[in-house]
């Protein structure tokens, strides 16, 4: 049995070559070694973003279940996977042709022919039968030079970039979740403050009215003090309408309906117990293994193997038909020691001699496109670079606006108070108490606006910074 197979292994063997493709080398990064390092922040050496999975970066669990949902719901993500399974299955279809299609079958013919006889002329009848069993190698090409393993390598690593976007995804839609989660929650916060103004302008009409009516007052202040309520009055009609908007994008990121029990009814605090604090490390050596950049540099390596079969298309193609078995007069016999052995192998050569040029375009064509994807690679680097830089520029100052701002609003609120026991006792004018109201509504909300940023900031680094997905 072993003779009979001889033709196949020797196939097997002789396909088993090295490519032409140019050996790779993982490009420099064209960035700075380390991170730009501000006066308000240094990086740390705890931990990389990579590997905190979403469920320790989130904190609170109602946002948990709300990003589960969408994970388990997004369509974005779903069209994604789908993309894998194609690019996965386009793989597997390129690396069975490393391997020889063999075949086993089972063959017989049965005949009556009329020949003439030797003594006369006369016709006879003759009975042929015959049963073949074998198995078989139909033009099977011998990759003496490396095309098909380089055609395989590049599907491999077109599959494995794919991977890498799907990982992309996920971390958008986590950071995109959490955004929309928090951004609801901020014009929450900014509902209740402009409800508390109008209410706190109607009181001051009240009073400005009763005072125009006892004389101690004119007409000028009762119309300043509804211009404060008709601001407050507007604002919370449109931000009404935005929180009804915040909620249709957050339900669209997570593909369903999300349970009033989910939603924030305010802005949470900036003090950890919502998003946990995201490390930079020290190095900028993190950036490579965001997503975007692996994916960038494995169809820079596709591109590279790509160049390998371009140039062994210059090189002669040998490709095998080759079979084996036994034969027998009748079926009884097949498998028995009556049986005879026969084979055949049909070999193939193909020299390119003239092409018009073809083989030759294909390759600068190769080399062209590995030429894009390595700008294309170290373009994504420097890209990710650029946002954490300016992610962690944002970290630097955060604490200390927050801290200004929150100051601000104490010292409004404050100023507020006593402009206005000033107006009520009749030592100061109508007009101071309402520059002091403006002014505590003003710095209110900004304040809600800055503690967002300073969240966001937080889901920024963690995205920029690839964090991690699984858990």
């Amino acid at each position: 049995m072993k003779n009979r197979l001889l033709p196949i292994s020797l196939a097997v063997l002789l396909s088993a070559c090295s490519s032409l493709a140019p050996s790779y080398r993982q490009p420099a990064a064209p960035v700075p070694q380390a991170w730009p390092v501000g006066a308000a922040y240094a990086p740390t050496t705890q931990g990389r973003a990579t590997d905190i999975p979403w469920q320790d970066f989130v904190l609170d669990e109602r946002l948990r279940q709300v990003i589960a949902q969408a994970l388990a719901n997004s369509r974005d993500l779903r069209k994604t996977v789908a993309s894998i399974e194609s690019a996965r299955a386009q793989y597997r279809v390129q690396r069975a042709a490393l391997l020889p299609t063999v075949a086993a079958g089972v063959s017989g013919t049965r005949a009556r022919s009329a020949t003439s006889s030797t003594n006369g002329g006369e016709l006879a009848t003759v009975r042929t039968q015959s049963t073949n069993a074998g198995v078989s190698v139909s033009s099977y090409e011998l990759d003496l030079f490396g095309k098909v393993r380089s055609l395989s390598d590049a599907a491999l690593e077109t599959y494995l970039a794919t991977e890498e976007v799907s990982r992309a995804t996920r971390i958008s839609l986590i950071a995109e979740t959490t955004s929309a989660w928090l951004t609801l929650g901020a014009d929450r916060s900014k509902l209740a403050i402009a409800q508390q103004t109008l209410e706190s302008a109607q009181r001051s009409m009240a009073l400005t009215q009763k005072r125009l009516e006892a004389g101690v007052t004119s007409r000028v202040d009762v119309r300043q003090a509804e211009t404060v309520y008709q601001q407050a009055r507007a604002d919370l009609a449109s931000t009404t309408t935005q929180i009804a908007q915040d909620r249709n994008a957050l339900e669209l990121l997570a593909g369903s309906p999300v349970a009033d029990a989910l939603l924030p009814a305010e802005l949470p605090s900036t003090d950890g117990v919502v998003l946990a604090d995201v490390p930079a490390g020290l190095s900028s050596q993190v950036l490579l293994g965001r997503p975007d950049v692996l994916q960038a540099e494995h169809q820079l390596k596709s591109a590279n193997a790509n160049i390998g079969a371009a140039r062994a298309a210059f090189f002669p193609s040998l490709s095998l038909t080759a079979s084996g078995g036994v034969a027998s007069a009748a079926l009884a016999g097949l498998f028995s020691g009556g049986a005879a052995t026969v084979w055949s192998l049909a070999p193939s050569l193909s020299v390119p001699i003239f092409d018009g040029g073809a083989n030759r375009a294909s390759l600068a064509y190769s080399q062209a496109q590995q030429s894009l994807y390595l700008s294309s690679y170290e373009l994504a680097v420097q890209t990710a670079f650029q946002e954490v830089s300016d992610a962690l520029a944002r970290r630097g100052t955060m604490a200390e606006q927050l801290a200004a701002q929150t100051a601000l609003v104490d010292a409004a609120a404050d100023s507020y108070r006593l402009a206005d026991a000033r107006y009520q006792k009749g030592v100061d004018t109508f007009l101071t108490a309402l520059d002091s109201q403006r002014t505590l509504y003003t710095a209110q909300t900004t304040l809600v606006t800055t503690r967002l940023t300073a969240l966001d900031n937080r889901v920024t680094l963690y995205r920029v910074l690839g964090g991690g997905v699984s858990g």
